[in-house]
């Protein structure tokens, strides 16, 4: 699972995707996460580069491991504080969720994430591939999908591990 997903933020160039569900309208409760995070930009590659140091840094270092009280074995990629839309600085965050802030160790953050309504997309095929591919078609769909941007987020779960069957789920804020 390390390689898969530090591949994820590496790719720079992608091919289409394989075939994706239709999206579908959820609404998302709160909850909490510990993680790292970083401040980043999509002009020029700079968030690849940045997530690719993230996701290096959360997965060498184990951190999944070292952040209390976590309440699932899923992986989450934040991306919020917007300074106004995909293609201006926002913070990106990798933690896990947990049930409590009261514990945040050394060199991470703890984040409440404020729930919403959100539109679910479903990368499927090989990573990076299907899920730089969904991105790719968010963008460009920009206009018409009535974006909030409050935070967005990904979810890397035992189904990301499968190769050219993994699956990712990506949620994006809508009004």
């Amino acid at each position: 699972m390390k390689k898969t997903i530090i591949t994820v933020v590496l790719v720079l160039s992608v091919s289409l995707c394989k075939s994706q569900d239709e999206p579908t309208n959820k609404k998302i409760e709160d909850f909490k996460i510990i993680g790292i995070s970083v401040e980043t930009t999509n002009e020029k590659g700079q968030s690849v580069k940045d997530m690719g140091q993230l996701w290096q840094q959360f997965l060498t270092k184990q951190l999944s491991s070292k952040i209390p009280n976590t309440i699932s074995p899923e992986v989450y990629a934040l991306f919020t504080d917007y300074e106004t839309d995909y293609t201006g600085n926002y913070r990106a965050i990798i933690g896990c969720k947990v049930s409590t802030l009261d514990s945040v160790p050394k060199g991470m953050i703890g984040w409440t994430f404020k729930g919403g309504n959100y539109r679910k997309f479903l990368a499927k095929g090989e990573l990076p591939t299907s899920v730089v591919g969904v991105w790719q078609q968010i963008w460009k769909a920009d206009n018409t999908l009535n974006r909030s941007y409050t935070t967005d987020f990904e979810v890397y779960g035992a189904k990301a591990q499968q190769g050219p069957n993994s699956e990712v789920e990506i949620y994006i804020a809508i009004q």
